[in-house]
């Protein structure tokens, strides 16, 4: 099998395209606590040393690395993991319970989606240099994948969505769907509740609001939204007050990281979210 090979979106992350349809709902990140459960293709690849993340895509798995992992030696690897699953005759992702319940009348819904997706949001949102995919619909909850300016649109995205379909009750970034095991941690709440009653409020006068994003080991990973976002001191705001509170509250937490794309930020200051 000829696997082809493209950067991801970070240094950390290597598109494989294997010429042959992966996973045709995709994109669908697999966390590593359900890959045993939930598709074979991820399992594998959680098992090789220094795999941190898996999303399967309709014609290619992205895997992010540890930054200590070298890929030189890891590619090659994954390259043997891929080719043995896709040799075994395995199914890519297994169906489960949630699966099977999806009803006709969600797919009638996530078809209308999709059709406005691409015939009216995606066109819109790519004159402005941004892009905007599927991901999941469930429960009247959309998860959408934005990408560059998009997630700036959400609002009149979501007014769209919802005046042609009224059954979605909420369009979210599609992070807020993936399992994050972290935040139910006794670390995970206490973070949450400083964030909560001591940060939010010292820095809701400029409209801007901080959210964990997710717990891991030794690190803690934060969104700046609103006015702290693109903001020029987000940085110094970050590293030297909410790091300092959040590892004095829970040593354990070894760095603070913002996972904020800061290149959507417009007029950072004294501007609601």
């Amino acid at each position: 099998m000829f696997i082809q090979t493209k950067p991801g979106d970070t240094a950390t992350e290597l598109e494989f395209f294997p010429a042959e349809k992966v996973f045709e709902s995709g994109p669908l990140a697999i966390v590593r606590e359900q890959a045993a459960e939930k598709s074979p293709l991820a399992a594998r690849l959680y098992a090789i040393d220094g795999v941190t993340a898996v999303t399967l895509k309709e014609e290619s798995i992205v895997v992010a690395k540890a930054e200590t992992a070298d890929w030189s030696s890891l590619r090659t690897e994954i390259f043997g993991a891929i080719v043995a699953h896709f040799q075994s005759g395995d199914a890519t992702v297994r169906e489960t319970a949630d699966d099977e319940a999806l009803g006709e009348f969600d797919a009638e819904i996530i078809e209308q989606i999709k059709d406005l997706l691409s015939t009216r949001i995606v066109p819109a949102v790519t004159q402005s240099g941004g892009d905007v995919s599927f991901h999941n619909y469930k429960n009247g909850k959309l998860y959408l994948k934005f990408q560059g300016p998009a997630f700036s649109m959400l609002t009149g995205i979501q007014n769209m969505l919802r005046h042609y379909i009224p059954e979605i009750t909420a369009v979210l970034d599609y992070r807020e769907s993936l399992p994050k095991p972290g935040l139910k941690t006794a670390e995970g709440l206490a973070i949450q509740n400083l964030l909560e009653e001591k940060v939010n409020p010292s820095i809701a006068a400029h409209g801007g609001r901080i959210t964990l994003v997710d717990l891991q080991k030794d690190r803690a990973y934060v969104r700046l939204d609103g006015g702290c976002q693109g903001c020029g001191m987000a940085d110094v705001t970050l590293k030297q007050g909410v790091a300092v509170e959040i590892q004095k509250l829970v040593p354990s937490i070894a760095e603070v990281l913002d996972v904020t794309d800061h290149a959507d930020g417009t007029n950072p200051y004294y501007q609601p979210s």
